[in-house]
């Protein structure tokens, strides 16, 4: 979980986190402090050569927020399979989800703290979806 070397990467995650989307910033307001199932959560880790969203280093359990910067399904499997094989299960929930549904998002989360390794889960669809949103 060590960062490239260098300036830039640590500027970047500095960034990150001092300038974070909308849906990360109310998902870290239920993630911190302990609050879901009573898991530790840091977030935007170095995981090899990726950066997490959220990370349960002691669940073994990445949380990923997809907005804009995820949507090449490809790229993403690929991004998942490495951090499955680092052992580590992947969840991930949409921006709109989280925006909508934090409640039934949080509750995936902490159900999947108690999932076996190497199972993952996504968010369940936003109950808006299909209503023109």
């Amino acid at each position: 979980m060590q960062r490239p070397p260098g300036d830039e990467p640590l500027a970047r995650i500095r960034t990150m986190r001092h300038v974070p989307t909308e849906p990360e910033k109310r998902l870290w307001s239920v993630l911190r402090n302990r609050q879901v199932a009573g898991a530790k959560f840091r977030r935007q880790v170095w995981i090899g050569p990726y950066i997490a969203d959220f990370l349960c280093a002691e669940g073994r359990l990445i949380v990923e927020v997809d907005g804009d910067t995820h949507d090449d399904p490809v790229a993403e499997a690929a991004r998942t399979s490495v951090l499955n094989a680092r052992g580590f299960r992947v969840v991930r929930v949409a921006n709109h989800d989280v925006m909508r549904n934090l409640e039934g998002v949080t509750a995936m989360i902490e159900r999947a703290l108690t999932l076996p390794l190497g199972c993952a889960e996504r968010a369940p669809p936003s109950p808006l979806q299909g209503e023109g949103f």
